[in-house]
């Protein structure tokens, strides 16, 4: 059922002790409020409101470069100029937009983990029961810090009441809570906003009011329990973003195990939202996969590798390597300990090995730069070898230049390519040579200082030391 999603992320966050806003704080490679623009999305909300306040401008341009899938309408921004509590965030909104209509979801911009079927299914009941709120609540272990929801006899919400305007006998007593997520139906949202007062113990417009406003005018107020407490974690500290990223990254280990996926020590293994991987990959311990990365199926990945906004072939192996905005195809073996940056692209049967580090190129089919080298800005054919030790001399301190490698072409070890340069294809460089003019193809280059050998000057020059001692 479409609706209108609103989510409150304009606290300060004191308890996080950072410079930036709360909510923008990260689990696993995403912000906190991404997670819950995300699942309003996947839950049916064709319109999202992030309500900003601190840090505002961090929020707004995390969203602004964040690319949205075909059919997402873009996120929405009001700005709470003044937090003065939940209650007045939404009023703020309304002010905004000129009011509401239909379903409108409120929920807190810190609280990650809660699954799109949840919020879907607290829609719909509310539909059903066609109520003015209906209230996600669950049972935590420890309600510390929670608003309590109280129930008449017949099980009907009467009341929140948030945990430090509490008695000590309800804090012991009320152990149903509030998830800071509700339901509300849009006309009557925005026709009581106004009726909330600020007479609390902070001195805030409290959104849970309007339960006891609802109810004192005959309105019915409904209850979703969430189906486990853990989705409705909310973060006000480290130690608590911590707590949510490892359900987080558990959670989505288990769907990639069951999808096909292995991995050795789950816990040790960290994907993003944004992440495919492919049937029969296995995904080794000190593994991490974030942004728009997508592998392949029949891979090992790790351990001890790093892939971001990568793409990865089928086939492939990437052994304690770090691959960013960067792609491989299939049957590609990296590492260990190579680093592939800056939009490099290896072709099928293509090889990236020991301490090798791949900038913006292009390594052709079956072409190898087995260990020990640079290659950057650089296009190469396929079935080159390049030796050990080798660098493409790229930046002269202010512009990058080219160089182009044709197909067949041997590089001998602790080559300099100095750009621009190009060498044709079926061409050989002997080791030891600093290039600096174009090779012909079919050629062989080298550029090497004359050796100069004197015969026995090592012997007397050892003598000399030990008579010096």
């Amino acid at each position: 059922m479409p609706f209108t999603a609103i989510v409150l992320a304009a606290g300060e966050g004191t308890r996080m002790k950072s410079r930036h806003p709360k909510v923008m704080h990260k689990v696993l490679d995403k912000p906190l409020v991404w997670w819950c623009v995300r699942a309003a999305r996947k839950a049916g909300a064709t319109r999202v409101i992030v309500v900003v306040g601190n840090g505002a401008d961090e929020v707004r341009d995390f969203f602004a470069q964040e690319p949205t899938s075909e059919g997402e309408t873009p996120v929405e921004f009001v700005e709470q100029a003044e937090r003065l509590g939940t209650g007045h965030a939404v009023r703020v909104v309304r002010d905004a937009i000129g009011g509401f209509s239909g379903p409108v979801l409120v929920m807190a911009g810190d609280t990650p983990l809660i699954k799109p079927e949840t919020l879907a299914a607290l829609v719909e009941e509310r539909k059903a029961q066609h109520a003015a709120c209906t209230v996600l609540t669950m049972t935590p272990d420890d309600c510390t810090g929670y608003g309590r929801v109280v129930l008449d006899e017949q099980g009907q919400v009467t009341a929140i009441i948030e945990h430090k305007d509490c008695t000590p006998e309800q804090q012991a007593t009320l152990k149903e809570c509030n998830s800071a997520t509700y339901c509300f139906c849009g006309h009557r949202l925005a026709d009581n906003l106004d009726k909330i007062g600020n007479d609390n113990a902070q001195g805030e417009y409290y959104l849970p009011d309007l339960i006891k406003i609802f109810v004192s005018e005959g309105e019915p107020v409904g209850m979703h329990h969430a189906p486990e407490a853990s989705e409705v974690l909310g973060v006000n500290n480290r130690a608590q973003l911590a707590e949510v990223t490892k359900v987080m990254q558990r959670r989505i280990n288990h769907e990639l195990m069951l999808s096909g996926v292995s991995m050795l020590d789950p816990d040790q293994v960290w994907v993003g939202a944004d992440v495919t991987v492919g049937e029969d990959t296995v995904l080794m311990p000190q593994t991490i996969l974030f942004g728009r990365t997508t592998v392949g199926t029949d891979c090992t990945i790790g351990p001890n590798s790093r892939l971001t906004n990568a793409t990865v072939g089928n086939g492939c192996t990437v052994d304690e390597s770090i691959l960013v905005d960067s792609a491989i195809d299939d049957d590609v073996n990296c590492g260990p300990r190579a680093y592939l940056r800056g939009h490099t692209h290896l072709l099928k049967g293509a090889k990236a090995g020991t301490h090798v580090e791949l900038k913006n190129s292009v390594v052709g089919e079956g072409s190898k730069v087995p260990h020990l080298s640079y290659i950057g800005d650089c296009t190469m054919g396929a079935n080159v070898n390049i030796g050990g030790g080798s660098i493409t001399c790229n930046y002269d301190g202010k512009h990058k230049s080219h160089t182009t490698i044709g197909d067949h072409v041997f590089v001998g070890s602790d080559t300099m390519m100095v750009a621009p340069v190009t060498i044709g294809e079926n061409a050989l460089v002997g080791a030891s040579s600093c290039i600096t003019h174009d090779v012909p193809a079919g050629a062989l280059s080298l550029e090497r200082s004359q050796q100069i050998i004197k015969e026995d000057w090592a012997n007397r020059y050892w003598e000399r030391l030990k008579e010096e001692d």
